[in-house]
């Protein structure tokens, strides 16, 4: 199990109602990969990437993350890895500069947090915005400041949940770059879940197609495409959710 950055086995998730938020879930992520997760809302991708970073717990089934049991040793596991949600929240009242601080304090101490906050200010980017509280932020600005934290604090594991929801065209094509960039400097594993295939065309080496919590089907994106007679991965969705109706 240790060989996968990422195992699950037979991953199940039934809400309160009966609703089945994901449903025998079986994928492998590999050690220093970028794996993409794809489907419409509902198909069960914050789900399993929740349960994975340990925030929810599966109904059943099993999930590894570098060989550690994430249900039965969350603590462990979450020193392995570290999460952005999509609607990742910040302290309003806060500084820019104090939020990267107080984030990474969590993490390192002495010399370490000073450079983890050096390299967080670096990949934000923001200026003197940094000094300003968090609650005149942009939507935009939150998010690249809270993907600065994630990245500066070099997990083995990262996962992302739409990495690029509310920045423009040209910092959603810095955060790909700098994600691309840790991932081949850092040998950090990425699992990203993104409405956009383009996105997940440029980062990803590998995808899972997810529909109503199901996963149809996984492979590189270009033997998907050669598979299914596409020629991108918007027309591989279409066919093999058509064929799943």
């Amino acid at each position: 199990m240790a060989e996968f950055a990422i195992l699950t086995k037979d991953l199940t998730k039934i809400y309160r109602g009966g609703n089945v938020g994901i449903d025998s879930l079986n994928f492998t992520v590999e050690e220093g990969e970028i794996y993409g997760l794809i489907g419409p809302n509902g198909s069960g991708k914050t789900t399993t990437l929740r349960i994975i970073a340990t925030l929810l717990k599966p109904t059943r089934g099993e999930v590894y993350v570098y060989g550690v049991n994430v249900v039965k040793n969350p603590l462990e596991a979450r020193k392995l890895m570290n999460y952005l949600p999509e609607e990742a929240g910040a302290y309003r009242d806060l500084s820019g500069l104090d939020f990267i601080r107080f984030m990474l304090s969590i993490r390192f101490s002495g010399r370490r947090l000073e450079e983890a906050v050096s390299e967080a200010i670096e990949i934000a980017d923001l200026g003197n915005d940094l000094k300003r509280p968090i609650r005149g932020y942009s939507k935009g600005m939150k998010r690249i400041l809270a993907l600065s934290t994630v990245l500066a604090s070099h997990p083995k594991l990262l996962i992302l949940d739409e990495p690029t929801s509310g920045l423009d065209v040209e910092r959603s094509i810095y955060v790909r770059k700098m994600i691309k960039r840790y991932n081949k400097e850092y040998g950090t594993t990425v699992l990203l879940s993104s409405h956009n295939m383009l996105e997940v065309e440029y980062l990803c080496g590998r995808v899972g197609i997810l529909y109503r919590g199901k996963l149809l089907t996984q492979g590189t994106i270009e033997d998907l495409k050669t598979k299914t007679g596409a020629s991108n991965l918007e027309e591989v969705f279409l066919k093999i959710k058509g064929g799943a109706v």
